[in-house]
């Protein structure tokens, strides 16, 4: 499944372009509607995902420096393993193993995670995320469809 280690270069390559262009274009903390329910704004996430250890005293972005590295090498080490012809997982690999490591750069480069899309619904707003917590989350997806689908061939016994 070495091919699918191409859909992970792209989603980095994808990621990083596009945070480059929110830090071009955006200003920190400033909402720049774009439709109804999604605005584009410049957040600095030196935490997880939707902010959790934000506010920490410095130590979560080592961590989460190790906890990405070693995720990214069993993703690897996962995606050779797998069967040839099992698209659906390798697909979800990929997409995880692209989105941790277009996260992993911005952690290594700036000390954070550059997040900048801001979804809400009147005054609710979801945690501003990117593009790489999004293939995170579709690969996650696919793996969830991909183990809903084990044995669906099997004969009943």
């Amino acid at each position: 499944m070495r091919r699918a280690l191409w859909i992970s270069a792209a989603v980095v390559v994808i990621d990083q372009l596009t945070k480059w262009a929110a830090v071009r274009y955006l200003t920190p903390h400033l909402e720049m509607p774009v439709i109804p329910f999604l605005n584009l704004t410049l957040i600095h996430n030196r935490g997880a995902a939707l902010g959790f250890l934000n506010d920490a005293a410095g130590w979560q972005n080592l961590f989460f420096i190790g906890v990405a590295l070693v995720a990214c090498v069993a993703i690897v080490y996962l995606l050779y393993r797998l069967e040839r012809g099992n698209v659906t997982a390798a697909v979800g690999f990929a997409l995880i193993l692209g989105g941790a490591a277009g996260n992993l750069i911005d952690r290594l480069l700036h000390g954070y995670v550059i997040d900048f899309i801001d979804v809400y619904y009147r005054a609710w707003h979801w945690p501003a995320f990117n593009g790489a917590d999004s293939a995170i989350t579709i690969g996650a997806a696919a793996l969830i469809f991909d183990a809903l689908e084990i044995g669906r061939n099997r004969p009943l016994a």
